[in-house]
C-alpha cells in the first residue's frame, strides 16, 4: 500500500535507467513525490515521460548533480558504471556528487547496499555492524563508499543503506536470474543455477526492494542519521526453491525447464576478453556459501517488511523478461 508524502517533497534518484533506481522512481512517483533524474543524451534539457522529470546531465559532472538535486529532500544513488566496467574510474567519484549535493541540501542519501563489502569472515548470518573485510576489487571500492557516506553525516547529511540479496524482477535489468538462470526474451526450456544443492541463497524481488526504502524515507528522521538496514526478501535455504518457482511457472505455461549447473569454466575462459564474466567469476565466492542479511533492524523498524510471495515474484519476472511464451 503506498503511502502518501506530503505535498513539495522531491526527490533525486541517479540511476533511474537501471533496476533498482527506476523501481524506487515509481514508487515515489506513486507516493506523490515530485521525481527528478539525469540521463546522458536527451535532446532537450528536460523531458517529462510517466511522472518523472528528467535532465539532461551526468552523474559524473558534480555541477549536474548539484543542479538536479536543488531543492530535494531525499538523493538515492541507484548508479553503477554499466557491464561492471570502470568501477575504479567512476564509482567513489559519483558518489562524491552525491554527497555534494546532499550537503549542499541537507538532504538524506539512500543508497541500494549489497553483500560486496563483507568477507567469509561475517557469514554465514550478516548484521548491519559486522566487520568489512571484502574479498574482491568491487567489495573494497563499496566499503569505500559507505565510509565516506558515514563521514558525511557530519557535515548535516543523513544516510539509509539498505543491504539486500541478489536482484529479480520484471524491470531488474542485468542480475543473476537474467544472466544465469534464465535467458530474456526466450521461453524457459532451460535453467543454468550457479550454486550448489544445500547451499543457502537470499533473493531480493525489486518492487519489495523499492518499497522497503520508500517506507524507511518516509521515516528517515526516527533513524540515525548513519542507518543500515538490511532486507531477509527470498532465502533459499537449500539452493532448490527458487529452481523449483521458476519450473513450475514454465510448466504452467507447456514448458519443461532442464536444469544445469551454470558454466564456471567459462567464465575462466573468457573472463579475460569479457569483463562482465571476469566480474561474474569474482563473485563465485557468493555461491560457495550459505549468506543472509539478518533483518531482525528493518522490522524493528518498519514493523514488517514488504514481502511478495516467492511464486507471484518469479511469474511477474518471468513475464517481464518476455520469458512466458507458449
Amino acid at each position: 500500500m503506498n503511502t502518501p508524502s506530503p505535498p513539495g517533497n522531491r526527490a533525486l534518484v541517479l540511476g533511474a535507467s537501471g533496476g533498482i533506481g527506476g523501481e524506487v522512481a515509481r514508487r515515489l512517483r506513486d507516493e506523490g513525490w515530485q521525481v527528478r533524474t539525469l540521463k546522458r543524451g536527451l535532446s532537450t534539457h528536460m523531458e517529462q515521460h510517466d511522472g518523472i522529470t528528467w535532465l539532461r546531465g551526468d552523474a559524473m559532472s558534480r555541477q549536474d548533480v548539484l543542479d538536479a538535486a536543488d531543492g530535494c529532500q531525499v538523493i538515492v544513488h541507484a548508479v553503477n558504471p554499466p557491464g561492471y566496467r570502470q568501477w575504479a574510474e567512476k564509482v567513489l567519484p559519483m558518489v562524491d556528487n552525491t554527497i555534494a549535493a546532499a550537503t549542499a541540501q541537507r538532504a538524506t542519501i539512500v543508497l541500494p547496499g549489497t553483500v560486496y563489502n563483507f568477507g567469509p569472515d561475517a557469514f554465514p548470518l550478516i548484521d548491519e555492524a559486522a566487520p568489512q573485510r571484502p574479498l574482491t576489487r568491487k567489495g573494497m571500492i563499496r566499503a569505500q563508499m559507505e565510509q565516506r557516506l558515514r563521514e558525511s553525516t557530519a557535515h548535516g547529511v543523513r544516510v539509509i543503506i539498505v543491504r539486500a540479496g541478489d536482484f529479480f524482477g520484471p524491470r531488474a535489468g542485468n542480475s543473476w536470474f537474467s544472466q544465469g538462470l534464465v535467458k530474456p526474451g526466450q521461453a524457459v526450456s532451460a535453467i543454468q543455477y550457479p550454486g550448489r544443492k544445500g547451499i543457502g541463497h537470499q533473493w531480493a524481488y525489486l518492487p519489495d526492494v523499492a518499497a522497503t526504502m520508500a517506507a524507511l524515507i518516509h521515516v528517515r528522521d526516527r533513524l540515525e542519521p548513519f542507518a543500515r538496514l538490511h532486507m531477509d526478501g527470498h532465502w533459499d535455504a537449500d539452493g532448490t526453491q527458487m529452481i523449483t518457482a521458476i519450473r513450475q511457472i514454465a510448466r504452467r505455461h507447456g514448458r519443461e525447464a532442464k536444469v544445469s549447473a551454470f558454466p564456471w569454466w567459462l567464465t575462466a575462459i573468457l573472463g579475460p576478453f569479457v569483463p562482465t564474466l571476469r566480474e561474474l567469476r569474482e563473485m563465485r565466492y557468493l555461491w560457495d556459501y550459505p549468506v543472509r542479511l539478518d533483518s531482525a533492524h528493518l522490522r524493528d523498524v518498519l514493523g514488517e517488511e514488504p514481502h511478495t510471495p516467492l511464486e507471484a515474484a518469479v511469474d511477474a519476472t518471468l513475464k517481464g523478461l518476455g520469458c512466458l511464451r507458449s
